[in-house]
């Protein structure tokens, strides 16, 4: 039997027009924000904390902590929505954004409440033109209808929701770049501590979250945290959006509760390998996720202990899937080069490092790779991993650990055959 969703957050998403506020009120929409303004701003923050939400941009950060370090007290504060989802392979923000923008405004109007901030700010990636349209769109609708703006509900209430776009610069997706550029500035993060929630935008208390977890408020405050906790599992509660692509019968975005085991997902919900045939490597988590796995680890569940058990990172969880005509060394070398070009260059590790992995990779891929080749990877990555100045470095290594230490026999096979041997 085919494994069905779990539509939590993508419930409204075969409405017809589900991006308008006519069917998210027809649908109960904006009744959570409703009820949380009739809520202590303090009690908001502790059903969020209660419900164990976790950021899922990546880190997977506890959401109600975050909100907590916010001051109320000391006015103003801000809340950013981080919409500039730049990591390969995956695209769920965009797609909530586009197809039920009205659940992240009123998720964000929520959040705000509990912060106490009068102004919120959605951070949309440049390339997002039509998500960045809808969103606007969706914000003039809830001005018209009362749900943003002046005395909301007549809570005596006001906020105020700015659309920025940016330029379409990976890093932009690290916290305290974002800020940066939403000041007007180059886009390069920022020395921490000071951290946001002391000092962030304008250089006050700031919290930011992404597109999934802001969407994922108002269906706590509208159900309770315990409803919440019966999706996923004890320390990952709730359902997650994963972006699976790659060489699946059907990719796209599946809403399934964490803890869901990853053959379900590239095999029952995405269809299976296209043309019959068998599972290479998969990435749990995107581009970033330390290493791929291989076939061997299609039973492991996809929430952050069992990936992270299995050697591996969640991330954002997108699953890009690479059948076993493919080839991982030309695949992990794109990224790698993806990595060296969107390096903001603040920091010599990541600067440097990224640049001569590039090279190197580029050329085992090209057949002209040498042994020592593998040991050299291994060695400049141990010079950029903890010490670059953000996580980008970090996650720049990932590429390299999958060669050198999951698929060193397919990296050994380029150097011995003085090319790829993968006709794809």
């Amino acid at each position: 039997m085919k494994a069905a969703q779990t539509r939590v957050l993508t419930a409204r998403w075969g409405d017809r027009g589900s991006h308008t506020i006519a069917a998210s009120l027809a649908s109960g929409g904006y009744e959570a924000l409703r009820k949380a303004l009739a809520t202590p701003p303090a009690a908001v923050t502790e059903m969020v904390k209660v419900a164990g939400l976790r950021g899922r941009g990546g880190a997977g950060f506890p959401t109600g902590v975050k909100w907590g370090f916010i001051k109320r007290d000391e006015p103003p504060t801000y809340l950013v929505c981080n919409a500039d989802e730049g990591e390969p392979g995956t695209f769920k923000d965009r797609e909530l954004m586009e197809r039920d923008p009205h659940q992240l405004i009123e998720g964000m109007v929520i959040a705000s409440w509990a912060i106490g901030a009068a102004e919120s700010y959605v951070y949309c990636r440049g390339e997002f033109a039509f998500a960045a349209r809808r969103v606007e769109r969706a914000i003039s609708e809830a001005y018209e209808r009362g749900t943003l703006g002046r005395n909301i509900f007549g809570s005596g209430f006001d906020h105020d929701v700015i659309l920025h776009r940016g330029a379409g610069a990976y890093i932009c997706g690290e916290e305290t770049a974002l800020l940066e550029s939403l000041e007007g500035r180059r886009g390069q993060p920022r020395v921490r501590p000071p951290f946001p929630a002391q000092e962030g935008l304008y250089a006050r208390p700031t919290v930011i979250n992404n597109v999934e977890t802001i969407s994922c408020v108002p269906h706590i405050v509208a159900n309770g945290p315990e409803w919440f906790r019966k999706f996923g599992t004890e320390k990952s509660p709730g359902t997650k959006i994963f972006s699976v692509s790659g060489d699946v019968e059907r990719p796209g975005n599946y809403e399934v509760p964490f803890g869901t085991p990853a053959r379900v997902l590239i095999e029952e919900l995405a269809g299976g390998i296209t043309g019959g045939r068998k599972l290479k490597a998969y990435t749990p988590g995107g581009a970033s996720s330390t290493p791929v796995f291989g076939a061997s680890k299609l039973d492991v569940n996809m929430d952050w202990e069992s990936v992270q058990a299995a050697g591996s990172l969640l991330g954002t969880g997108a699953m890009m899937v690479f059948a076993d005509d493919a080839c991982v060394v030309r695949a992990m070398e794109r990224f790698m080069r993806f990595y060296a070009r969107e390096s903001c260059g603040k920091c010599t590790p990541c600067r440097e490092g990224t640049y001569w992995l590039a090279q190197i990779m580029r050329r085992l891929e090209a057949g002209q790779g040498r042994d020592e080749d593998l040991d050299l990877m291994m060695d400049v990555q141990a010079n950029i991993g903890g010490r670059s100045f953000c996580a980008l470095g970090d996650f720049a290594t990932a590429p390299v650990i999958s060669v050198a230490k999951e698929f060193v026999d397919e990296a050994r096979l380029h150097i011995r055959n003085k090319g790829c041997p993968f006709e794809r």
